[in-house]
């Protein structure tokens, strides 16, 4: 069991009650009128290490085992990959499953969805499948949207973001769109969505080069929720100074966890949200 700091308890406390003070507007009133949606206020659990050198680019429960995949170009240092595998929770390493060579591609998100394991690489257009028992590459597809970003699944569609304020189902055998979800807030479509992740019937990204994570309908395509992870980032930040990005958002459905995480973080936080 992981010890939990007088700091991160502080950082917890903080959270929530940062968050709990931002819903101080009632119900039915200036919130409803300008359609804003709601903050979601959400506590610290617990905080576990996370390798710094992993640019976080996908975070996933696949059979009680978190799954993380990595992306980086040639001219980084050799410590940072493109592979995906399972995190050491022990360390916050991952233990590689599958590697890209780096000269060529940049890994992104990936996705369990039968007995195989879907990859995607950033601008190259080609994603990658593999074998989700022993991980040998069973094949490649043309990625059909714009980049590729984040991904995951509704158990029927491998779902994908590429940067823009779209999400696309993608059949994963003919790997053509199904469905293109536009998202939208209060001031119009919702760009820079990247990591995804399903609870419950609706949608969490990462909206890239901010601090949050938006929820959304996915029947309508509105955002009806976000969390500002703030004091995440900062935390972060001040314990390594090169902390980039946050993304990663994990939901273990076998336990009711959630973990987040950013790139080239020092840390995983457990984190509790109403869902």
């Amino acid at each position: 069991m992981v010890k939990i700091s007088p700091f991160f308890l502080a950082l917890g406390l903080l959270a929530s009650c940062t968050n709990t003070d931002r819903q101080t507007v009632p119900s039915g009133t200036e919130n409803a009128a300008d359609n804003i949606p709601p903050s979601i206020n959400f506590t610290v659990i617990q905080s576990l290490p996370h390798d710094t050198s992993s640019f976080t680019e996908g975070l996933l429960f696949h059979e009680g085992k978190l799954y993380e995949s990595t992306g980086t170009e040639p001219a980084t240092p050799a410590s940072r990959r493109s592979l995906f595998g399972v995190v050491d929770p022990k360390t916050g390493k991952i233990e590689a499953r599958a590697e890209l060579d780096k000269s060529k591609y940049f890994g992104e998100g990936i996705s369990f969805l039968g007995d195989k394991v879907y990859q995607l690489t950033w601008t190259s257009k080609v994603g990658f499948i593999y074998n989700s028992k022993t991980f040998a590459r069973a094949g490649e597809f043309t990625i059909p949207v714009r980049e590729g970003w984040g991904m995951t699944t509704d158990g029927t569609h491998l779902i994908m973001s590429d940067g823009s304020s779209n999400i696309t189902y993608v059949d994963p055998v003919t790997f053509r769109p199904a469905k293109i979800l536009g998202v939208t807030d209060n001031n119009g479509p919702v760009n820079n969505l990247n990591e995804l992740e399903l609870i419950h019937g609706y949608l969490y990204a990462n909206r890239w080069e901010t601090n949050y994570i938006v929820k959304i309908d996915t029947a309508s395509g509105k955002v009806v929720g976000t969390i500002d992870l703030t004091s995440l980032v900062d935390a972060a930040r001040a314990s390594y100074p090169e902390a980039a990005e946050m993304n990663g958002i994990a939901y273990d459905a076998a336990t009711d966890k959630i973990l987040i995480t950013g790139k080239l973080w020092p840390y995983l936080y457990e984190i509790k949200f109403p869902h």
